[in-house]
């Protein structure tokens, strides 16, 4: 008589296992693409609030004064308008990005410091689009009287103009920002 023995084993082979980090692998790729652009997205978001917040604060501050004389990084820190978190040490301010911000005064129509600059710097091409083509305000009320959008250091144009917001032509044409970074800075009376 002639006895089988039965190999009972259980278990995935070689390739059924290959095939399950294939999948896993796929499926964390796409989740970090997915988590890279949603930070990329709420740093523009924030950067919008923060912009929004400093223009607040500055006009608020100068209010009953004649024009913005004295205004610069160190002044806006000293008089706290700036959020902490834009706080980079000394008189350096910085954005979500991790670029720098610079605050100052701009003459309009021949009148010396009757107006403020912001001036982000850092900016990746989708920021710098996205940012520039965003809606301000618009008219007199809003107080922005030009914008200007750079990728200099990389070879760009600049465009600095006050047919605001900037259409999506000339914001494409100057986010060129492939090596190096873009700007943005805007003037508000």
């Amino acid at each position: 008589m002639i006895k089988i023995y039965k190999n009972e084993q259980s278990g995935r082979s070689m390739v059924e296992m290959l095939g399950v980090l294939a999948i896993i692998g796929v499926l964390s790729v796409g989740g970090i693409a997915g988590y890279s652009k949603a930070m990329t997205k709420f740093k523009i978001n924030k950067s919008m609030d923060q912009i929004s917040m400093l223009v607040a604060n500055i006009r608020t501050l100068f209010s009953g004064q004649r024009n913005y004389s004295g205004l610069g990084n160190a002044n806006a820190i000293s008089f706290g308008i700036i959020p902490g978190e834009m706080d980079g040490g000394g008189s350096i301010i910085t954005n979500a990005f991790a670029g720098d911000v610079t605050i100052a005064t701009a003459a309009v129509n021949g009148n010396n410091d009757a107006a403020f600059t912001i001036k982000y710097e850092g900016l990746g091409q989708e920021a710098c689009v996205t940012m520039a083509t965003s809606d301000w305000g618009s008219g007199s009320s809003s107080g922005l009287v030009n914008m200007t959008v750079s990728a200099a250091a990389d070879g760009g144009a600049t465009y600095s103009g006050t047919d605001l917001p900037v259409s999506l032509i000339n914001a494409a044409a100057n986010c060129k920002c492939a090596t190096a970074t873009c700007s943005i800075q805007w003037t508000y009376l």
